[in-house]
């Protein structure tokens, strides 16, 4: 297998999984600014989409999306203790959580990010959102140590980029003491720090 990813987006979260999973993969860094990967091959020729993550296996197969992805590994690899068999009703409160990182937090968290926005834009429309979806998350975890229970599963992987995301922007945490928790216990584990090592992150 090959990941292609670009360093600390949400090709990160793939990245924890594979080593959570203990596969051996290559990785392969993409510029999404020229579309180009390290070695100087054309993105796009390999992901039209443009976006990372990617996933090449079987010799030629090409998997896009980064939670489809997820769901591909753990269920390719009998990996049920990241995401319940079909038919349990933890499947799908895994997939529940999944989807709300990836279309509520990474989508009002992302734009933080922007030069297209205006300061006064991101304070005032996407800000006040994003800080709505982590109480959410953060009043979630008053009583979980993952968001799945004491086992970590597929979002936590996905809602830890967010976490990174939020470093970067200086966001103070003192608002989510659970999400300020969570992170500091994500960040102890060995397919996390491994992760981080590797996308030269060890500092955030």
């Amino acid at each position: 297998m090959k990941l292609y990813y670009t360093s600390s987006v949400c090709s990160l979260a793939v990245r924890i999984i594979l080593h959570e999973l203990g596969l051996s993969c290559e990785y392969e860094a993409v510029n999404l600014k020229t579309k180009q990967t390290e070695t100087g091959a054309d993105y796009l020729k390999i992901n039209p989409k443009g976006a990372v993550p990617a996933l090449l296996f079987n010799g030629n197969e090409i998997l896009t999306e980064n939670i489809v992805i997820l769901q591909y590994l753990a269920d390719m690899y009998n990996a049920t203790e990241l995401l319940p068999s079909v038919g349990d009703i933890k499947r799908y409160r895994t997939l529940e959580w999944l989807n709300f990182v990836s279309t509520d937090l990474h989508r009002y968290c992302a734009p933080l990010f922007w030069s297209k926005f205006s300061d006064e834009t991101k304070q005032n429309i996407f800000t006040p959102i994003l800080n709505n979806k982590l109480s959410i998350v953060d009043r979630h975890l008053h009583n979980h140590k993952f968001l799945m229970g004491d086992l970590l599963t597929l979002p936590d992987s996905y809602l830890f980029v967010i976490l990174i995301w939020l470093a970067k922007l200086k966001v103070q945490m003192a608002e989510w003491p659970n999400l300020s928790r969570y992170f500091t216990d994500m960040k102890q584990r060995k397919s996390v720090q491994q992760a981080l090592e590797e996308e030269d992150l060890v500092d955030l």
